[in-house]
């Protein structure tokens, strides 16, 4: 999910298998734009973040069944019509990832942990196209599935979504990783998919049964 240009609207996209096009909302859950995103397919998209120029960066990413070995990222944008890919693998065993946001120039992803062990791994990505090897660059235990991820807009605090909670952390004098957590707040409101900060302190979720929430954390 991205923030739109409008307050309170956001930009949101189908999951695995629909059509390769961003849908833009109002606050009631109005759809008031689409755009179709060229040179793309939907394979399996879970998650959706933009950077300050206004380019989407677009998770082609979903492995629920860890067959896929490469994964995408479409850089779309739509000023320009323009689609770029960046390419990437997970060096060592395949990873399903749900979630991620951009901050200064890199890409931030988390894994959904699936395993028994309840490790949700950090992965960082440089924003450009090619094909990249990514280790993980830190890790904690969360025993719900992460399904997206958002960081504020003054890049000071960045939020996991599971199905039942929402998890806050600081980043550390611009550093992001998990040193820092800022605590949490449950929300069990069916399956939750995507989150995205409105402004420092408050955010939207959305579920698969077509929901839309607001809240706000202090």
């Amino acid at each position: 999910m991205a923030k739109g240009a409008q307050h309170g609207t956001f930009w949101t996209h189908n999951d695995s298998g629909g059509r390769p096009e961003l849908y833009l909302f109002a606050p009631d859950g109005k759809l008031l734009d689409t755009k179709a995103v060229p040179d793309a397919r939907n394979v399996d998209w879970e998650d959706l973040t933009q950077d300050t120029a206004g380019n989407f960066y677009i998770g082609d990413f979903g492995n629920n069944n860890l067959n896929r070995k490469t994964l995408d990222i479409y850089k779309y944008n739509p000023q320009q019509a323009r689609t770029e890919r960046i390419t990437f693998r997970y060096a060592g065993q395949p990873v399903d990832c749900e979630a991620f946001f951009h901050h200064r120039d890199s890409l931030f992803l988390f894994s959904k942990n699936q395993g028994k062990d309840n490790w949700v791994k950090m992965y960082r990505l440089p924003v450009q196209k090619g094909e990249h090897s990514l280790v993980p660059s830190d890790s904690i235990r969360i025993n719900s599935p992460v399904t997206s991820a958002a960081i504020s807009p003054d890049g000071k605090t960045f939020a996991l979504l599971t199905y039942g909670k929402v998890l806050l952390f600081e980043t550390a004098g611009g550093n992001v990783d998990f040193s820092k957590p800022m605590g949490c707040f449950r929300f069990s409101r069916k399956q939750t998919e995507a989150i995205e900060f409105l402004n420092n302190t408050d955010m939207v979720m959305t579920n698969e049964q077509g929901d839309v929430y607001r809240t706000t954390f202090r």
